[in-house]
């Protein structure tokens, strides 16, 4: 998968997990371990029990060794779809002039964390990569909080603190600066020479919640991990920034909504500060078999890691603190400048939300939620109601002048973090602007943007993302 998406989700009832590797890390994946899959398992388990019976009766025990052996082989291979790289992360390197080699920026520990309870779900270090600003963006400071998606059960989260979205033992010491991140000026005109942090993402519920399960080993601090990495970032410089924006995707966009005031409050009243989310405007929505998958899975998040402390208490006070994790209930109460870079038709939540496998009782939307161009009419008609809902649900946040909107009509996710579409000369657009010209626009005040692109089919400069 080209962009970033949840990388661990639990799918409604039958339990079977969604995978999305992020763009950021060291290569690009989608798989989901679901009905597909369990099927072919099914399948090789029914062929393994008739031959293993027939090679009784025969006596043929060697055979049903080859059998079992083969067996294995194929259920071993389902599992590793797991890992398939479906798009070679260097076309992510890709810019008007080219391929390229990106900067590779070095992972820094947090090492007061521990100390503070501030760990990722297996109790190691939380971490950050940072590339140092110079020249006029030397006091400028741009920090991007990485997604990964969300555990809400014990099992997904013993799952998740073997990976990198929940141990800092499984993190890469190094990944590329691309995008919003890039330290070339052509790649990245406004932000390449500031100050550049990537916070990594170890918590599984979007940077926020305070608590734990001693019995399972699991720590839910990201809360407290949001504190230790701004803490550390202040006492190396931050402090004396001039201009912030904290910025976000997919699950950090989630995070950078929720803690977008909290960032404007460490710094003086003088320094500009800002914030994007990118493809993290999550909606309440009904799915295709009429129940809301995304409330579920966000209910038992909010429940099992006491997500409710990190929330907006203008929020709490009206609403359940399930509907306040979803960022269409939490814009209204954001004071701070706030950018809503999002696809219309995401497909992360086309994949995880809308559709999802448990939900697809028939299989109908096998096809369409993996490459757009296969979807039905009734499909595309269903999917024109999701775009809908998620402009009703900005049209206030929309009205407020401080506030940035840039909603294209693509079938995308996380569009700041891939060099093709943030910045490129065939980069996705609305009007004759792209989406770092826009970015850049609001937040040094250049021109006011509330950018909304016609529905599907008519933009023609989408990257839409299309999944084997």
């Amino acid at each position: 998968m080209r962009g970033e998406g949840p990388e661990f989700e639990q799918c409604e009832n039958d339990g079977s997990e969604v995978q999305l590797w992020p763009a950021s890390s060291s290569s690009s994946h989608v798989s989901c371990r679901s009905g597909e899959a369990t099927l072919l398992v099914a399948i090789v388990c029914l062929f393994l029990l008739a031959m293993s019976q027939r090679s009784k009766s025969c006596g043929g025990m060697k055979l049903l060794r080859v059998f079992v052996f083969v067996g294995l082989v194929i259920v071993k291979w389902v599992e590793g779809l797991e890992d398939t790289n479906v798009t070679d992360i260097d076309m992510q390197y890709v810019s008007g002039r080219g391929f390229y080699r990106p900067l590779m920026v070095g992972l820094t520990l947090i090492n007061g964390a521990a100390a503070k309870g501030a760990v990722c779900l297996d109790g190691s270090l939380p971490g950050y990569h940072f590339h140092r600003g110079y020249g006029s963006g030397s006091n400028s400071w741009l920090i991007q909080l990485e997604g990964g998606g969300w555990c809400g059960t014990i099992k997904n989260c013993l799952y998740s603190k073997k990976t990198r979205h929940g141990s800092s033992f499984f993190m890469e010491k190094q990944i590329p600066f691309i995008g919003i991140l890039s330290n070339k000026a052509e790649d990245n005109p406004d932000f390449f020479n500031w100050n550049r942090i990537k916070i990594r993402y170890c918590d599984g519920a979007s940077f926020s919640g305070d608590s734990q399960n001693a019995g399972a080993g699991l720590y839910f601090r990201g809360q407290r991990i949001w504190q230790a990495a701004m803490e550390d970032l202040m006492s190396k410089g931050m402090r004396y920034a001039k201009q912030a924006l904290l910025s976000g995707c997919s699950a950090g966009g989630l995070a950078t909504i929720i803690h977008c005031d909290e960032f404007r409050e460490l710094f003086p009243r003088t320094t500009r500060v800002k914030c994007l989310s990118d493809a993290g405007l999550f909606l309440d929505s009904v799915d295709v078999s009429g129940r809301r998958s995304l409330r579920n899975l966000f209910g038992s998040v909010v429940t099992l890691q006491g997500v409710q402390k990190s929330l907006p208490r203008s929020c709490i006070s009206r609403l359940n603190p399930i509907l306040c994790y979803f960022p269409q209930h939490l814009i209204a109460s954001v004071r701070t400048p706030l950018f809503l870079l999002n696809a219309a038709y995401d497909t992360w939540q086309i994949q995880a939300s809308l559709a999802p496998p448990s939900a697809d009782y028939r299989w109908n939307w096998y096809e369409c939620r993996k490459n757009y161009a296969r979807c039905s009419a009734p499909q595309i008609q269903y999917l024109q109601g999701f775009r809908n809902q998620m402009l009703r649900s900005t049209r206030a946040f929309s009205r407020s002048y401080k506030n940035g909107l840039f909603i294209n009509s693509c079938f995308a996710h996380c569009q700041s973090e891939r060099q093709d579409t943030w910045f490129s000369r065939d980069s996705p657009r609305i009007g004759n602007r792209g989406i770092a010209e826009s970015v850049g626009n609001w937040f040094f005040d250049r021109v006011s943007v509330q950018a909304i692109g016609c529905p599907y089919p008519c933009d023609k400069t989408c990257h839409n993302l299309v999944f084997k």
